[in-house]
């Protein structure tokens, strides 16, 4: 099956993708920004209590929350959360009001989650530990540092033709490897069923 990648302006952040030994293109001092912030936000959500299935990734001063809750109460709250640390520049909601997914979701996600990260290893031109990726109800979310434009094009299609992708949403931001870098872009990518190698809607 052919798919489209439609890609849309939005917001950018910087992340980088754990467990990876590869030089990041981001410094120690955002590294450890974004891993403060994030911790105090999940903390806060512990706190509070019925947010388990929250995901919380923070790059680049950026909140992207990902997951469900029960009530549009607590999707609000989750936010305002989010806005309480002082770390946070912007905030991504993405979470969904409905009910426990339970086990074979979460575990369905994950399996996504693994399959884009060995699809963006694989590939000689995206430099893959400037990404993170985070799955939920099969909409994959990017997270990260593009090189160039081109690069963050095939990473998005590559995540889009994963088995199982609905969706893909990348927050990333387009930061080349000299002077005079231009401003960041995030983009929402593809639904299932059209062709990947077509651009459609907006250009960068």
């Amino acid at each position: 099956m052919r798919k489209s990648l439609l890609i849309a302006a939005a917001l950018a952040v910087t992340t980088m993708t754990a467990g990876c030994a590869t030089v990041q293109d981001k410094s120690f001092g955002e590294a450890i920004d974004d891993s403060t912030a994030s911790n105090e936000i999940k903390a806060k959500l512990i706190r509070e209590g019925g947010y388990g299935e929250v995901d919380v990734e923070v790059a680049g001063g950026l909140a992207l929350l990902s997951g469900r809750v029960s009530t549009p109460e607590m999707r609000v709250k989750a936010e305002e959360i989010a806005w309480s640390s002082t770390r946070i520049n912007d905030v991504a909601n993405e979470i969904q009001i409905e009910g426990t997914g339970g086990f074979f979701a979460n575990a369905s996600d994950e399996l996504i989650t693994a399959r884009v990260r060995s699809s963006l290893l694989a590939s000689k031109s995206v430099k893959s530990v400037n990404y993170n990726i985070e799955t939920y109800d099969g909409v994959v979310y990017l997270m990260g540092i593009a090189r160039s434009d081109a690069e963050l094009q095939e990473a998005a299609e590559r995540a889009s033709v994963v088995g199982g992708v609905r969706q893909v949403v990348s927050y990333v931001q387009v930061r080349p490897p000299v002077a005079g870098n231009r401003g960041a872009r995030a983009n929402r990518a593809t639904d299932n069923g059209a062709s990947n190698d077509e651009l459609l809607g907006g250009t960068y």
